[in-house]
């Protein structure tokens, strides 16, 4: 009697909602191979998968089942724990899960290449034995062995970080004082150093807090702390408890900008392997530095959304800061909040997680509220510095320069001949928003998008942030061919050229997405400010969180009506959390502060709820009144989306959805349907966009309607000729 076939159960990276049986191929173990990649055909294409599971049985007929190509791993590539993760994000999204788990690998590993080998340096017997002054006339040289005495092993970019050079390495291995290595696990020397710092002396709050953290154990804390009072030292001390206790710690920031300055404070404070994970590393470093959480040599791992999936080998603490920020929400593909799903990662592997924000997002603070997550409250700045003196400034009637008034420029000067720095926030990047015909009203539009062209002065060109269409700026209007071409409203640019004109000597920054595309780039302008010299700071939201400018006194924020009147039900929100961030960059020190918020609407009553009560108060009265209208958090709202080139299409598809949708579950107290609507730039890049949104009060009357609609979207054949896309617990309006 013949043995029974292995059936390899195959996640493949197509955006189908199954997986894929194959044989085993018949070279090669398969009894430990679940999580490890696999080389197949699949159609006319070869792809790489990963395997979920094993079986002697399939639902198809036996041969109809083709042979797989190669299994590439030995070991599992993607550990059960995060298999498990990348399972339930597939669920819960509503995602296919060969696209999930392909979000989770670098791109060297989705090609199926062998995973790179770390190579760093250690010391040799002989330079083990060295004594303390061997090599005191070569500082650099004594340098590197005294780093290696302390950390055992080090690669050739954390040397490069700690300023030494190739050419220092190349001496000391001529010398046989160091040799090269494999860096496959961790270090478990028990005398192996912690810190290269000492901590520093917390506050009665910080403290506090710090006590109330329980490891070894699941619990999500919020710590909502004012700007400046401390939260990244409570978070580097809880980090170090569990360095001493052999675990791992993730830290997710909103944005890459942020990643120099976190890195640089935990490589102060820690000696042990910090690896970095985000968009603007390369394939090969992120590939290293994911091989290296999953072998244990990675102590903490720092990154952006990308690295809520990082395999680890003993994770014991995971850490968001500034949770509350728009960026841990993929927009597209796997659309996933990485801030919740790290929250899920904690509670399966039983270990805490800590959400850090001055401001946190709604849905964070009503879990708080209603005893899901424990509240730990920071409300006191730390050291000696106070909190900033806040005015509101109108603008009505005012004579404006750039977008400025005299009285804001008058407190500009002052502060800048205190030898102070200032920061100017507009989050409107570019010279000006629109440009427009003053005889005939033209305006320049973008020929795909329903969106006016940004007007760009370097270099000088229009366009389009939506679709990233392009061209040059007409001498006279298309329409009428007058010469009369003006610009109207005010960004970036505009306000940089303004404020270098009235403070000519004076050096004047912009910190917006033009002139920081690299991290490099927003590192070399930080550097600077951090000399301390008196400048001024123009920027967007990019320097609106976590940054510590220890020179800035002043902060102006020049348009602050923006969020007053959107037809996002969430700009209240985000506004309340932009004026508390940005306002929390002055004076964290020892000068206080002061904040400008210049406004056409100073009597709005978010102004003087904001102002008057705290974002606290503020945020729980919005809860409320989200409670009465049906809106996030207490609802969950899931957006189904469809773009055609053909309005017509998508139309079609949503109304065919809804139809579907409220013969599974029709409208009730506790789910309500919205559309199809336009969405609210119906038109990008040439297709028409259109939503479908579903309210409902329970996740499990969500998970049971989504799970049988998309059954019956998958089976009709306009969904295979119009893209469209899912967007569970979605923050588009």
């Amino acid at each position: 009697m013949s043995n029974p076939p292995t059936i390899l159960n195959v996640a493949l990276p197509v955006p189908l909602r199954r997986t894929f049986d194959y044989f085993a191929p018949k070279q090669g173990h398969t009894s430990t191979c679940i999580g490890c990649r696999v080389r197949v055909k699949f159609g006319s294409q070869t792809l790489v998968g990963i395997i979920t599971s094993i079986s002697d049985t399939s639902e198809y007929e036996l041969s109809k089942l083709k042979e797989a190509e190669e299994i590439l791993d030995e070991t599992p590539c993607i550990p059960p724990e995060l298999l498990d993760l990348c399972l339930w994000g597939a669920k819960y999204y509503h995602h296919a899960l060969g696209e999930v788990l392909n979000t989770a690998l670098p791109k060297r590993f989705r090609e199926g290449l062998h995973i790179p080998v770390i190579t760093g340096y250690q010391l040799t017997q002989e330079g083990k034995g060295l004594s303390e002054n061997a090599l005191k006339r070569a500082k650099k040289q004594q340098q590197l062995v005294t780093y290696l005495l302390q950390n055992h092993q080090a690669s050739a970019q954390e040397l490069k970080e700690q300023g030494i050079s190739h050419s220092i390495i190349n001496t000391l291995l001529e010398k046989h004082i160091i040799q090269e290595t494999h860096l496959i696990t961790a270090p478990t020397s028990s005398d192996k150093k912690i810190l290269n710092e000492p901590p520093l002396p917390l506050t009665n709050e910080q403290e506090a807090a710090l006590l109330q953290i329980r490891f070894h154990h699941y619990c999500t804390y919020v710590l909502e702390g004012a700007t400046g009072s401390g939260k990244t030292e409570v978070f580097l001390q809880a980090t170090e408890r569990c360095l001493r206790a052999d675990k791992q710690v993730l830290v997710l920031i909103p944005e890459i900008g942020l990643s120099t300055q976190t890195v640089s404070r935990f490589r102060r404070r820690f000696s042990g392997s910090i690896e970095v994970l985000h968009s603007n590393i390369s394939d090969l470093k992120r590939a290293q530095a994911w091989q290296a959480a999953r072998e244990g040599n990675a102590q903490v791992i720092i990154g952006t959304r990308l690295a809520t999936m990082t395999p680890f080998k003993d994770l014991g603490l995971i850490i968001v800061d500034e949770e509350h920020d728009l960026s841990y929400k993929q927009q597209d593909g796997f659309r996933y909040s990485a801030r919740d799903l790290a929250i899920v990662r904690a509670n399966k592997n039983n270990i805490p997680i800590i959400l850090g924000s001055a401001t946190p997002s709604l849905e964070t603070l009503h879990n708080a509220i209603q005893g899901k997550y424990e509240l730990l409250r920071l409300t006191k700045r730390a050291g000696e510095a106070k909190p900033p003196k806040i005015q509101l400034a109108d603008l009505r009637g005012q004579q404006l320069t750039g977008g400025l008034s005299s009285q804001t420029l008058e407190a500009v000067q002052k502060h800048l001949n205190n030898a102070n720095q200032v920061l100017v926030f507009l989050n409107r990047r570019g010279y000006a928003p629109s440009l427009l015909c003053h005889q005939c009203g033209w305006t320049a539009s973008c020929r795909s998008c329903d969106a006016k062209l940004t007007l760009h002065q370097t270099p000088f060109h229009l366009h389009c942030h939506h679709c990233d269409f392009q061209c040059r700026v007409p001498h006279t209007c298309p329409s009428c061919h007058s010469p009369s071409l003006v610009h109207s409203g005010l960004g970036t640019e505009q306000l940089e050229e303004a404020l270098k004109e009235t403070f000519p000597r004076i050096p004047v920054f912009r910190v917006d997405r033009d002139t920081t595309q690299t991290v490099k780039g927003f590192s070399v302008i930080l550097a600077k400010v951090n000399e301390g010299k008196p400048c001024i700071l123009v920027g967007t939201q990019m320097l609106a969180k976590g940054h510590h400018l220890s020179k800035l006194t002043l902060v102006v924020i020049a348009d602050a009506d923006q969020g007053l009147f959107s037809a996002d039900f969430r700009s209240t929100e985000r506004l309340a959390q932009q004026i508390v961030q940005v306002a929390g960059r002055a004076g964290r020190e020892n000068e206080q502060g002061e904040v400008i918020i210049q406004s056409h609407s100073p009597d709005h009553p978010t102004f003087k709820e904001l102002l008057t009560k705290g974002y606290h108060r503020f945020a729980r009265k919005l809860i409320e009144e989200r409670s009465h209208n049906h809106l996030p958090p207490i609802w969950n709202l899931t957006t189904i989306k469809a773009e055609s080139k053909r309005a017509e299409n998508a139309i079609e598809l949503l109304e065919f959805v809804r139809t579907r949708a409220m013969a599974i579950a029709p409208p009730s107290q506790k789910l309500n349907y919205l559309g199809p609507i336009p969405a609210p730039i119906e038109k990008v890049n040439d297709r028409f966009r259109y939503y479908l949104q579903i309210k409902t009060l329970s996740h499990e009357t969500k998970s049971r309607l989504l799970t049988e609609l998309l059954k019956e979207i998958d089976q009709n054949a306009l969904a295979k000729r119009t893209r469209w896309s899912i967007d569970v617990d979605s923050y588009e309006n």
